[in-house]
């Protein structure tokens, strides 16, 4: 029987209070692994070059550094994780430069906060299919 691995998520974001909860929301979704967390751009570029990284759920104004950085960071690598950018700024320019940098979904943090499990659980599931 051939062993399936979990979806492995790093989350980087800034905010204290909601690293908390997204870590615990993420632990709820099965076949979800949650990796690691990060709050600057050296230490999410620090953990994709450690770790095998399958999504990145990336806030776009860190403590050092941006998610951008991290994004033009990783146009290059050659396993690129997913990207989920989950912010403040719903702004139309932020949207349009996340997906020229490869982000598959651009998520408002008031407005789109509960879809999260739900765009992880659509990613696992072509994650699993491919295995």
């Amino acid at each position: 029987m051939l062993m399936v691995r979990s979806l492995r998520v790093l989350l980087v974001e800034d905010s204290k209070v909601l690293t908390e909860r997204l870590t615990e929301a993420i632990r709820q979704i099965s076949d979800v692994e949650l990796i690691g967390t990060a709050d600057t751009e050296a230490a999410a570029l620090a953990a994709v070059k450690r770790d095998a990284i399958d999504v990145i759920i990336l806030d776009l104004h860190l403590k050092q550094g941006t998610g951008f950085g991290v994004m033009r960071a990783l146009a290059t690598a050659q396993q690129k994780p997913r990207i989920i950018v989950l912010t403040n700024y719903d702004l139309p320019e932020y949207k349009n430069a996340a997906i020229a940098l490869g982000a598959t979904h651009f998520l408002d943090k008031a407005r789109d906060y509960g879809r999260l499990p739900e765009v992880l659980h659509e990613i696992c599931e072509a994650h699993l299919s491919k295995h």
